[in-house]
């Protein structure tokens, strides 16, 4: 399940293309990832409403913003800069939610992060803040409370 990673990573700009021309293109691979990435059992909309996916969908679709949203991996394989060797001193939370595709090591975030939240969830995948916004709107104010 790596393939989205890897065309978003080498060839953003073909996908984006694509994914602008098509409607149908665009709900096919946001459906796709919603389909693994959310908890759900049998589809997505276990987990978010079709009015909700569909307003996801448009929001990419309308806007042409499939080739901006794919940048992120372009950037992670192609470094423009060395990579940080110094702990990030900025205070940092993580929320773990029981459903999304990769698990953080709380030892290994520690080591390289001034964890200073960590909150394990036992619903929600990887798009936690659509499937479950209150859960996670919640963990949000309690982490910046005390930076208010």
């Amino acid at each position: 399940m790596s393939g989205y990673a890897k065309i978003q990573g080498t060839r953003p700009q073909t996908l984006a293309y694509a994914l602008a021309d098509s409607p149908v293109g665009q709900l096919a691979w946001i459906i796709e990832k919603f389909k693994e990435w959310a908890d759900c059992i049998n589809a997505p909309e276990d987990a978010v409403t079709r009015d909700r996916l569909l307003t996801n969908v448009m929001l990419y679709w309308l806007t042409a913003t499939a080739g901006s949203s794919a940048r992120h991996y372009w950037e992670a394989f192609h470094p423009s800069r060395p990579p940080r060797t110094e702990p990030l001193e900025k205070p940092t939370g993580v929320a773990v939610f029981a459903a999304d595709l990769a698990c953080p090591v709380r030892q290994l975030a520690e080591r390289d992060h001034n964890i200073v939240r960590w909150s394990e969830f036992d619903r929600a995948g990887h798009f936690a803040a659509t499937e479950e916004p209150d859960l996670f709107t919640d963990d949000m104010r309690v982490f910046f409370q005390p930076f208010r």
